[in-house]
């Protein structure tokens, strides 16, 4: 029991009347010097994260692959079909998903391509048959990929069409792949 004077245990009586702080409540800044402007003692804002102009909006540059060009007109046409440059190389995807790369000079190997989804063995059966124009791609074979050389011979853009389209098929949900007719 407390006799009279005495003050609950943590509790230290202020004479001059004042409340004591309430424990545990948030304590006052006041007397604290805050950081001045700018410093990293304050929050930063953040910028949002840039998100990529769409292709179909997107100029393209005049020093632009002419390959790369005649490619992103055949795979733009497909529903909600995106491209992702990234140096050199560019990526053509629907909802997130890839289903066309262009290769060009990939980890010094001088070759131009690009690469398409196939069903699992179908890839090798066409690296067989035409092996100067095919090849597997390193990293995505396994998964049923085949690259397409551009930089050998004439380029046969129907038959990149129809590899386009196929992979197009493959990658994208099925709503969106039952839109091409295939």
């Amino acid at each position: 029991m407390l006799g009279r004077g005495c003050s609950p245990p943590g509790r230290i009586p202020i004479p001059d009347g004042r409340k004591p702080p309430a424990r545990g409540g948030s304590r006052s800044l006041a007397g604290m010097e805050r950081p001045p402007a700018g410093t990293s003692g304050q929050r930063q804002e953040r910028e949002p994260p840039r998100r990529p102009v769409p292709a179909r909006i997107r100029v393209m540059s005049s020093t632009e692959d002419p390959r790369l060009s005649k490619l992103s007109g055949i795979c733009l046409r497909f529903p909600e079909a995106t491209r992702t440059d990234s140096g050199r190389h560019a990526s053509f995807l629907v909802r997130k998903k890839t289903f066309v790369y262009f290769l060009d000079d990939h980890h010094g190997d001088g070759i131009v391509s690009i690469c398409c989804k196939m069903g699992l063995g179908e890839n090798e059966e066409v690296v067989r048959d035409d092996p100067k124009r095919f090849y597997l791609p390193a990293y995505l074979a396994h998964r049923g990929w085949v690259a397409l050389r551009l930089d050998v011979g004439e380029i046969d853009w129907d038959e990149v069409a129809q590899l386009v389209a196929g992979s197009y098929s493959l990658v994208a949900p099925k709503k969106l792949a039952k839109l091409i007719g295939d």
